[in-house]
């Protein structure tokens, strides 16, 4: 069955728009998941927000985001406060910079995601613009709301398609040399080198998915698929059927970026 988008929305570079539509590139919903359940009456068992003081359950009108500013002393932030800050970028992702693929290193990249174009007519303007990147190996910068955060992702050629990355944020990503300066600075001993790489030749291997297959995951669906074979097997819910996807318009690509091109001459003279 084929996957809902996780979001809908536009690819825009200048005057050039595409609808187009994500998907997360990664998964978790084959992971063994347990619930909390009642041993007596085997029911689940819910959680309950309660006051850390009088222990009294809260109501949800009554719950509020607070920033801890010092000991038992919290600043209040209403739902629409929150709901303001975000920029309107929740159905465009808008390229505003391109910088080369090499110069991103590794521990900014977060989440990936796969994005495609969302309507035939749009096809077009998402492939230009899909190789143009690739051509240069360069790659957009651009923002975008996901989950009620803004995020900055980088739009990375993948193929066919384009993967869209969120991007960590500056504060989220530490230094290294903090954590390697009591390293010492000796080079590695001449005659231990060959032997190293006599046993890192010999351990060489091509990259499969069996390398990071779960060996626990495993074991759990084993005594998981034993115990179900002695409960009765429950009647499969009707899934609901997928949403249509609906039309969009889009300007001529060719005219657009003719459009644009003569724009940022004007603006250079």
């Amino acid at each position: 069955m084929a996957l809902r988008p996780y979001w809908r929305g536009y690819l825009k570079l200048s005057l050039v728009t595409c609808p187009v539509q994500m998907m997360p590139a990664t998964s978790e919903s084959e992971k063994v998941r347990f619930h909390t359940l009642n041993r007596q009456t085997q029911n689940r068992v819910v959680s309950h927000y309660v006051d850390s003081v009088t222990g009294r359950a809260v109501k949800e009108e009554d719950e509020v985001k607070g920033y801890q500013r010092g000991e038992n002393e919290y600043v209040m932030l209403e739902d629409d406060e929150l709901e303001n800050v975000a920029l309107e970028s929740t159905k465009t992702i808008d390229i505003s910079t391109f910088t080369p693929r090499d110069s991103i290193d590794w521990i900014w990249l977060d989440t990936p995601y796969y994005l495609s174009p969302n309507d035939p007519v749009g096809q077009e303007a998402f492939s230009v613009i899909r190789d143009a990147m690739a051509a240069q190996n360069m790659v957009g910068i651009s923002r975008l709301v996901i989950s009620r955060r803004e995020r900055a992702v980088m739009l990375e050629p993948r193929g066919k398609g384009i993967v869209l990355w969120t991007l960590r944020y500056g504060d989220e990503v530490r230094d290294e040399d903090s954590y390697f300066e009591a390293i010492g600075e000796g080079t590695a001993d001449s005659e231990m080198m060959p032997l190293v790489r006599q046993l890192i030749k010999k351990q060489m291997k091509d990259w499969s998915p069996k390398m990071v297959a779960d060996p626990v995951q495993e074991r759990l669906l084993d005594i998981i698929s034993a115990k179900k074979k002695t409960l009765k097997k429950p009647a499969k819910a009707k899934g609901k059927p997928a949403a249509s996807t609906p039309a969009n318009n889009v300007v001529n690509i060719m005219d657009a970026l003719k459009k644009s091109v003569a724009a940022e001459k004007r603006a250079g003279r």
